[in-house]
């Protein structure tokens, strides 16, 4: 089996995604999963575009010590002699050097002609190699240039020493049959390419990119350039893990592989959404929040009995805990027994069509059905209105440089109760202090924030979703503090999992009296 390269540019491409700018410490955590993801190549920035990148550059040098690192460069001296700086102490460097080579780019962009661009080009390589013997080269818009011109810039720089190809769809505008004819036409036109590394990157303009990596692929490129979730200019660069996962699951098509670890797939895409704030919508393929998740009843049926009926890779094989069973209006009473299951409880067939009943009149009411209806419909209880099990009379956090510290008081019954502890900002320490108070086992699930009211004293509402002693409930709360509103949240999730307990005792003591009689 062939082996693809993967050339991850997250840190350098994906950055220019707008909204998805990281600081140096962030690119630097970022590079180190991408190590432990297994990336063969790492761009980690473009040196001479600030301070900053290059220092980042610099910093994911020193640390990141598997990976070839590369830093991008203009056909520009200076740009390459600052890459090269950047690059000094690395374990294995790649200068990444680009112009533009079609008609297009050089009139409008550069305002040179085709022969300045391959003068250019060659010197850039030339230069490049005094540093590094790992050079790659990129023709910029390559799949709207001239084809035999391609031809003439591939051949000169591979002449002066490029060892890596690279031919972008830098706008989207290729398809893939197309893509794949420009990389046919230059192994059968260009002296000494068996020698190179070819390359493809592709944007997303025409949601096109993964479809035309892979035609690239299949047309001899053995390099992939891509980025975590598909961030990007404009729509996007080619996703890694869709690229990755193709190969793996099509096998039978593709008999090509790559150094990725899958099962870190998820987790890097993880970290990149928290760096970033920017979250992959939820039906993106591999990582996307519902790529395993299943509400039609049908598709739940056949999950159930063979998981193969309806998904192509498992979920643990990217770093996802397991199938998830949507419970909607959609859902049949084989996923609701599941669940119910899975909760602990064993239904039979009376009570099975009982609860269905309810179960789908909620279901055509709400979005979302969590655990905490599921116990309100089988003990006929109401997570509407439940008890204060826990009331808060006190709130004090402490933030700044370094960790915050908070103080809660609650009320527990009669009982007053304190607690205090630190966190990574004011609302996780003030989760944390009511932990420290409590008996129970709290996950957050899903956490937003927005306001309610206009102007800058508004009031925020926070919603949230909670794994409780390993069931969901929601919660909500309100106040202009955005914190106090936060625990109001967390209290009401917390509410609910107490009065659900409640509500399983009282029908267990009721079952125990029947049998007792």
């Amino acid at each position: 089996m062939q082996r693809v390269l993967i050339f991850d540019t997250t840190l350098r491409d994906g950055e220019q995604s707008p909204g998805a700018s990281m600081t140096p410490a962030e690119k630097l955590r970022m590079a180190h999963q991408l190590d432990a993801l297994g990336v063969d190549i790492l761009e980690a920035g473009f040196p001479i575009s600030s301070a900053a990148d290059e220092g980042a550059v610099r910093s994911i040098v020193r640390e990141v010590r598997r990976p070839i690192i590369a830093a991008l460069a203009r056909a520009d001296r200076r740009d390459i002699e600052c890459a090269a700086g950047a690059l000094e102490r690395a374990e294995r460097a790649r200068i990444h050097v680009f112009i533009a080579t079609s008609d297009l780019h050089l009139e409008h962009k550069l305002r040179i002609n085709r022969e300045e661009c391959i003068a250019r080009a060659v010197a850039a390589v030339e230069c490049a190699r005094q540093y590094v013997d790992d050079v790659e080269f990129s023709a910029e818009d390559a799949s709207r240039s001239d084809p035999d011109f391609l031809v003439e810039v591939i051949t000169a720089v591979i002449a002066a020493g490029a060892r890596t190809i690279n031919l972008p769809d830098t706008v989207g505008y290729a398809y893939p049959t197309e893509y794949a004819q420009m990389f046919h036409r230059l192994r059968a036109l260009v002296p000494g390419i068996e020698n190179v590394v070819l390359s493809a990157h592709c944007h997303n303009d025409l949601g096109l990119a993964v479809a035309n990596s892979i035609a690239a692929i299949n047309a001899g490129a053995r390099q992939i350039e891509c980025t975590i979730n598909g961030i990007g200019e404009r729509a996007g660069n080619a996703a890694l893990e869709e690229v990755v996962m193709a190969l793996r699951a099509r096998a039978d098509a593709f008999p090509y592989d790559t150094s990725i670890e899958t099962r870190e797939l998820y987790r890097t895409s993880r970290l990149l959404t928290h760096i970033t704030g920017i979250h992959p919508q939820p039906n993106k393929a591999i990582v996307g929040r519902n790529a395993f998740a299943h509400e039609a009843g049908i598709h739940q049926d056949g999950l159930l009995k063979n998981r193969l009926t309806y998904e192509i890779i498992t979920p643990e094989s990217v770093g996802v805990q397991g199938t998830h069973l949507v419970l909607g209006k959609h859902s049949g009473r084989n996923a609701l027994a599941q669940r119910y299951r899975s909760l602990g409880y064993e239904l039979d067939r009376e009570d099975l069509e009982r609860v269905y009943d309810l179960f789908k009149r909620l279901a055509n009411q709400k979005r979302d059905v969590l655990d905490e209806d599921l116990l309100a419909i089988l003990h006929h209880g109401c997570m509407d209105d439940v008890p204060h099990w826990y009331r808060l009379r006190g709130l004090q956090v402490i933030c700044g440089e370094g960790a915050s510290v908070a103080k809660v008081k609650l009320l527990s019954g009669d009982r007053e109760v304190n607690g205090s502890a630190e966190g990574d900002g004011p609302i996780a320490a003030a989760f944390a202090a009511i932990d420290s108070i409590i008996e129970h086992r709290i996950e957050i699930d899903d956490f937003t924030i927005h306001a309610v009211t206009p102007g800058s004293d508004a009031v925020g509402e926070v919603t949230l979703q909670a794994h409780i002693d390993r069931k969901t409930f929601s919660g909500r709360g309100a106040s202009h503090d955005i914190v106090n509103g936060a625990v109001r949240a967390y209290l009401n999730a917390l509410n609910k999992a107490v009065h659900a307990r409640a509500l399983e005792e009282q029908a267990l003591a009721q079952y125990n009296n029947l049998w007792a009689v």
